[in-house]
């Protein structure tokens, strides 16, 4: 392959895996990068497809040994995800979005396999299923009006034991506060994980949520006080469908779940019983069709209370990106055919295959310029939506049968593709010290240490 194809390569996507592997050992980091290539080239999630898809310099006994008794953290390097968005494609407002997802299993031998509940009611599946649950939380980004999900962490839920999928939830909130601390962060969760459990711990953590809940959920309005004696009220009247129906009703045309649509809505600020009294901004709202028929009633809350209603149900529009997210990741990128013999393994795994698909889901999302010479397989698509799939064949023209290995420069601890036509980066290092000599910290600073 020549240096033209390498050209070809988007330089952020070196940047973000050098970004990447600064959570590894050192000694983890060219085994790490050649497993990481092949699942991002590849569209099946078994290990030896990874294996195949480069020009592999260990035997594949090697790479096994590395996911079964490597010493390095798939929770550390899903943190450090977090903080590659967070450092290369900042937001005013963090959506973090929690959801489970079931991965069916044919073998009770699988880590963790149980007998699940499909609440999803599928009507061509079975309502209870042999398979895995799994937690994940993904981050809503956004350019114009086009959203995604980049994967951040997944916990695979206990079959034993008393933790549920709240604590699973909280659990993935506790790890990566830190790297949102000081923002302003929101999460957008489904009416499963709308309980005052999951939210007060929101709240302790400085962020916020908002969520579908029961259309019955008792709701109460802010009492007024009448100066008589005794012990003040602490609800007001309750929210009952009368007084819903007496709310000024409201009509708005939205661009919600990937489409304009109109939607009617009613809105008020009361307070929450399940939520220890907590102000809360509650929305009544339904979808109407061409035909003017309205959908169900659906019942939103927001603990920002003083965002207006368009802004709440626009911003709770955003975690549909999720499950768009899960059907990529099962169905395009292998996490249906991931199979480890031990939970710790298929943890290790999993997180792979999720930065496997978050890192050419950012090239498609903000660096649309950057690929367009990936875009040349697919010349009939010129006009339609760049996605991490075209971004995939691309790259698996370039890098299929690439000793990706060479390309990481331990000394200086960069991932590059080699270019023929200059020294190399030692050399350059070498020369640029001759003509502009600079001290010992500005030496430092240059090529700073992993974290």
């Amino acid at each position: 392959m020549d240096n033209k194809g390498y050209c070809n390569i988007p330089s952020t996507l070196f940047e973000c895996i050098t970004f990447l592997v600064r959570a590894l050992p050192i000694r983890c980091v060219p085994t790490f990068i050649e497993l990481l290539v092949g699942a991002m080239i590849t569209q099946a999630g078994f290990v030896t497809e990874a294996w195949l898809a480069i020009n592999p310099v260990r035997s594949w006994s090697a790479y096994y040994k590395w996911l079964q008794q490597g010493k390095w953290s798939w929770v550390a390097l899903g943190v450090q995800m977090a903080r590659l968005v967070v450092a290369f494609f900042p937001q005013q407002i963090w959506f973090i979005i929690l959801d489970d997802t079931f991965i069916y299993r044919s073998s009770r031998k699988a880590p963790d396999c149980g007998i699940h509940h499909q609440h999803g009611n599928k009507s061509n599946r079975p309502q209870y299923a042999l398979g895995q649950c799994w937690v994940s939380m993904a981050l809503s980004i956004s350019s114009g009006m086009k959203h995604a999900a980049i994967p951040l962490l997944s916990r695979l839920m206990r079959t034993t034991g008393n933790s549920g999928k709240l604590d699973a939830a909280k659990v993935l909130l506790r790890v990566i506060a830190p790297v949102f601390a000081g923002k302003y962060v929101i999460t957008l969760v489904d009416s499963w994980f709308m309980k005052w459990p999951y939210l007060q711990y929101v709240l302790q953590l400085g962020f916020h949520a908002i969520g579908q809940v029961r259309r019955d959920t008792a709701l109460f309005g802010i009492p007024v006080f009448t100066g008589r004696r005794g012990k003040p009220r602490t609800y007001g009247d309750q929210y009952d469908a009368e007084v819903v129906n007496a709310l000024p009703e409201m009509r708005e045309w939205v661009f919600l779940y990937g489409k304009w649509q109109w939607v009617r809505y009613r809105s008020a600020v009361c307070l929450a019983r399940f939520m220890k009294g907590r102000k809360i901004r509650a929305i009544w709202m339904q979808f109407e069709d061409e035909n003017g028929v309205l959908s169900k009633q659906r019942l939103i809350i927001s603990t920002l209370s003083d965002l207006l209603p368009q802004q709440i149900f626009i911003y709770y529009g955003r975690r549909w990106s999720i499950e768009d997210l899960f059907n990529q990741m099962k169905n395009r990128w292998g996490w249906k055919d991931a199979w480890q013999q031990s939970r710790q393994v298929l943890h290790r795994w999993t997180q792979i295959l999720s930065i496997a698909y978050a890192l050419p889901q950012l090239l498609a999302t903000y660096c649309g310029d950057q690929v367009g010479n990936l875009m040349g397989l697919t010349p009939w698509r010129k006009k339609t939506q760049i996605t991490a799939g075209r971004v995939r064949l691309g790259l698996q023209n370039i890098l299929g049968n690439v000793r990706i290995r060479e390309w990481w420069n331990p000394k200086y601890r960069k991932f590059q593709p080699p270019i023929e036509d200059e020294p190399p980066p030692y050399q350059q290092f070498d020369m640029e010290c001759r003509i502009n000599p600079m001290s010992e910290s500005n030496i430092a600073e240059s090529f700073p240490p992993p974290s």
